[in-house]
């Protein structure tokens, strides 16, 4: 079946398929079929009429949108997702701009509409509390607009913080100093530094103490003033541990708290400090909260799939 949209250049062809037609790939995961480029025709077999047209519309959509931005593979698993919405995902595209660019020199961008508001809350707001599951962006996007302040001089530095939780294993028995100990519990943040600033500039400035990263315990008895500061994984913290880190905030100072309620390691006596910040925080001006849904983790396609059987076990 030959879908009533047409390919007018050889680059057409290529920003559709992508190298080893890695985007038609997905798009016929998607839709478990087989899809082929011959010439200027896109090829599709064993689908529905509503399918057809339902992918005459997504395509006619990249081949539009393609002239205009790149769209990766990435950015077609979120397309297909938000397919029925294609008039909001043509505005995220034409309008979006780099929040910087990253060691290697590539702009970073959001690469979903919640990802585009959540910066906008940052920008607006002193205390952000961001909601969801891995893979939706919340702490890299976090760190993105930290290292953004930073360049721009209107904070002196980051504070990167994250509650140990022992999960399964205990601190005594694993080798090294306390700082060995912890650091694997930390790496997500040094990730996430990594990539927007190269490892020895991040060094250098962890040596100078622009850069904090540490255990969530050693954030008490302090005011954090200029600072940007970011709790990971609050899910795990305790009531009193949360109210503690968010005391810490001082005179002009962002603080992002960030994390999955489904994905609580706490005791099962505990209660989560973020599950009660939520409860009891909202509605005061200069703490805005958001929250990522599935749409916005956007994970290879074989990830959704292995994880999609494992959840219907």
């Amino acid at each position: 079946m030959i879908l009533d949209t047409k390919l007018y250049s050889n680059e057409d062809v290529l920003n559709i398929a992508g190298g080893n037609e890695s985007k038609l790939k997905i798009i016929s995961s998607f839709y478990n079929t087989n899809i082929t480029i011959s010439g200027t025709d896109i090829i599709v077999k064993d689908i529905s009429n509503e399918q057809k047209e339902e992918l005459e519309r997504i395509f006619t959509f990249l081949i539009d949108i393609s002239k205009h931005v790149n769209i990766s593979a990435q950015d077609i698993t979120y397309i297909l997702k938000m397919k029925d919405d294609l008039e909001s995902l043509k505005k995220l595209y034409l309008n979006r701009k780099p929040i910087i660019n990253n060691f290697y020199g590539k702009p970073i961008y959001p690469k979903t509409i919640n990802q585009v508001k959540y910066l906008e809350i940052i920008n607006d707001n002193d205390i952000i509390f961001s909601i969801g599951k891995a893979g939706s962006g919340k702490t890299f996007l976090a760190i993105v607009f930290a290292v953004k302040m930073l360049k721009e001089g209107k904070i002196k530095r980051i504070i990167l913080t994250r509650p140990a939780v022992e999960a399964g294993e205990s601190l005594g028995f694993l080798p090294g100093d306390l700082k060995e100990k912890i650091d694997p519990y930390l790496r997500p943040l040094y990730d996430g530094l990594y990539e927007c600033m190269g490892r020895e500039v991040v060094t250098e400035l962890i040596d100078k103490q622009t850069i904090e990263i540490a255990p969530l315990a050693y954030m008490r008895g302090r005011t954090l003033d200029n600072a940007f500061i970011i709790l990971d994984e609050a899910q795990n913290t305790t009531k009193m541990q949360m109210k503690m880190i968010l005391s810490r905030l001082g005179y002009n100072s962002k603080m992002v708290i960030t994390g999955d309620i489904t994905q609580i390691d706490l005791p099962s006596e505990i209660n989560s400090g973020l599950k009660n910040a939520i409860r009891i925080l909202r509605n005061i001006k200069g703490i805005s909260f958001i929250e990522f849904m599935g749409v916005d983790v956007i994970r290879h396609p074989l990830v959704n799939e292995i994880l999609k059987r494992y959840d219907g076990e």
